[in-house]
């Protein structure tokens, strides 16, 4: 697993891979040296690299960046390769982008724009990193949470559900990248169906909770 992006999310994934038994490929913005301290607590499953080099070495590659970051991107390593998008957009942090203001465009299609050749899958992205750490379940577990996917190959979100199984995730799929605004900053299944944030353990939630919360979106 090659992670480009080391905030709260991504931090959490990269915990969970581990745990469940993934090597993890760690990179950010200010270069491998201010991961050290993350490696070390995770681990001889764990390494730290530059963007490009993380790009290179997974076989599926999470994306938790800022919305301004997508230039910044290592677009050739990542071509033909999984991508899981869990970025937001969000104006507060990354300024009025007028093509994501309307109701054209998705923060997931723009990204697209950026590293054409990726297989996109929006993952993660509608959930408290806390939560997200303490509601993974093993498979078959009965209060075992789900998580919306969208993407437009099928092989990707395959591979993406396959990696969110294993470290504690069911997934319900939410359609293409056009229909990920579904799962966006703000719409009914954006943290709401795990519970406010001051529960930090958070609340399980099923994949009819999902669907459910997924349908009543409008944009």
């Amino acid at each position: 697993m090659g992670f480009i992006g080391s905030g709260s999310i991504g931090s959490t994934i990269t915990r969970l891979a581990v745990a469940a038994g993934h090597q993890v490929v760690l990179s950010n913005s200010r270069g491998p040296g201010s991961l050290a301290d993350t490696v070390a607590e995770l681990g001889p499953q764990a390494s730290a690299a530059t963007s490009e080099e993380a790009a290179a070495a997974g076989d599926i590659v999470v994306v938790t960046v800022p919305v301004t970051a997508f230039p910044a991107l290592p677009a050739a390593p990542l071509a033909g390769k999984t991508v899981i998008d869990t970025c937001n957009y969000g104006p507060e942090r990354d300024g009025h982008i007028p093509e994501l203001e309307g109701t054209s465009l998705t923060s997931s299609e723009l990204l697209l724009r950026y590293v054409l050749d990726a297989m996109l899958v929006k993952a993660f992205n509608n959930i408290y990193f806390k939560h997200l750490l303490s509601l993974a379940r093993p498979a078959g577990a009965a209060d075992r949470s789900y998580l919306p996917i969208a993407g437009d190959s099928g092989p990707a979100k395959a591979a993406a559900a396959e990696f969110i199984d294993s470290i504690g995730y069911g997934v319900v799929d939410a359609g293409l990248l056009a229909d990920s605004w579904r799962q966006a900053t703000g719409t009914p299944v954006w943290g709401t169906p795990y519970g406010p944030p001051s529960n930090e353990k958070g609340r399980p939630t099923g994949p009819d909770a999902i669907r459910a919360a997924l349908a009543t979106a409008t944009r």
